[in-house]
């Protein structure tokens, strides 16, 4: 048992190390580009698109916290902040699974069931991905004829999104989901309390990347009254672009693709290029910033080691959930 421990801490590691790795690579193949962007910007609007940037990273964290909360595994705001700092360096690995992977390993150190932190985090993703199509196609339709025309196909599917978050939908595609990768059903179903307290977070969180985009807007010349709410669209429309695209680390690249589609038409030339970089970097260093704060403040609950025998649940998930891809 102490043998497994040990290799599932040097799992975490390496993990951690790897999205490191691919985080310090992202920045680097754009630093003089991110050098020539914040040139560009006053530090103040800097400083306020980076406080805004991690301000809407906690508040996706408390949505994730009150779905954990609602399968019926509540954690402390700094168990919660810890867990999430750290496993969300995995999104720089390809492959988008590398946070789940490190999540559910570092939930299992408070008790928590691995069913519980893999529906938590199926659900939070769901609802940040129908909540940012939702924020685009309320704010960019009026504001963005480049994106009514290009995205069309993404604002439809808003509505549908946010339909299949009602719980008793939810409830179902869970249940069917742990099913077939032959894991116990949760115990706890999703209430509608829950769904919309994790909504209004989610919500928030939107909200705040939007200052953080408008705000970088704002430094390289953009102006008008319907700027905040084409940069704040303009920033949902291409996280949701980036997520879909999933071998690329951080959806790198597609994010800035659509990011300068979107802002061109309102802002001078090159500058959609300039608030893309300035973006990316930022808020690659906001995670880099919560991850660092993770590793210190350190556990909050001793370490619950897996049964002798038996193997770390998270990569006993995804393995199983491979095997049902694979067919029999």
């Amino acid at each position: 048992m102490k043998t497994k421990a040990v290799a599932v801490r040097a799992l975490r590691v390496l993990l951690v190390v790897l999205a490191l790795a691919f985080c310090g690579y992202s920045v680097a193949s754009q630093w003089d580009a991110a050098v020539d962007a914040f040139r560009q910007m006053s530090w103040i609007a800097l400083a306020g698109a980076m406080a805004a940037g991690l301000a809407g990273l906690f508040a996706w964290m408390l949505g994730w916290r009150e779905f954990l909360a609602g399968l019926g595994s509540p954690l402390p705001v700094r168990a919660t902040f810890r867990i999430s700092g750290v496993s969300q360096l995995g999104k720089y690995v390809p492959g988008k699974v590398w946070a789940l992977v490190t999540q559910i390993e570092m939930t299992r150190e408070h008790k928590v069931p691995p069913e519980r932190s893999f529906g938590s985090t199926l659900l939070a993703v769901a609802t940040s991905t129908a909540c940012g199509l939702a924020v685009a196609a309320v704010t960019l339709p009026l504001t963005s004829a480049t994106a009514r025309e290009t995205y069309w196909w993404l604002f439809l599917l808003a509505p549908v999104m946010l339909a299949m978050l009602h719980p008793k939908i939810v409830t179902w595609a869970l249940g069917l989901m742990l099913r077939l990768i032959r894991r116990p059903p949760l115990e706890h179903p999703v209430s509608l309390g829950v769904t919309l307290k994790a909504v209004g977070w989610t919500v928030l969180g939107w909200s705040l990347f939007g200052v953080h985009t408008w705000l970088l807007c704002d430094a390289v010349g953009g102006d008008g009254t319907g700027l905040p709410f084409t940069a704040t669209g303009a920033y949902a429309l291409a996280f949701v672009a980036g997520f879909l695209v999933f071998i690329a680390p951080g959806g790198i690249g597609a994010r800035e693709a659509a990011l300068t589609v979107v802002l061109s038409p309102v802002l001078p030339a090159g500058a959609p290029v300039v608030v893309a970089i300035a973006s990316r970097v930022l808020l690659t260093a906001a995670d880099l910033i919560n991850a660092g704060v993770a590793f210190l403040l350190g556990r909050t609950a001793p370490r619950v080691a897996a049964d002798a025998g038996n193997e770390p649940a998270s990569r006993e998930l995804v393995r199983d959930t491979q095997r049902t891809k694979e067919g029999p």
